[in-house]
């Protein structure tokens, strides 16, 4: 592995855990700041995808 190839990986890494946690506090908080139900479950579902992405990225990684 190079590393232009490990950099770029932890910038993903990086970039999908900033998503996740900026969805699940969005998530979280929606309700008291008055967001839509709609945006809340957006929210959610962005945080699911980010955590199933980061679990498959580190089986991929320990895997090789």
């Amino acid at each position: 592995m190079t590393s232009t190839e490990k950099s770029s990986g932890t910038t993903v890494t990086v970039s999908l855990w900033l998503v996740l946690l900026i969805s699940a506090a969005t998530n979280s908080i929606g309700q008291f700041a008055g967001l839509d139900w709609t945006f809340r479950m957006i929210a959610g579902g962005i945080s699911v995808v980010c955590i199933v992405l980061l679990i498959v990225r580190h089986l991929a990684r320990r895997k090789a």
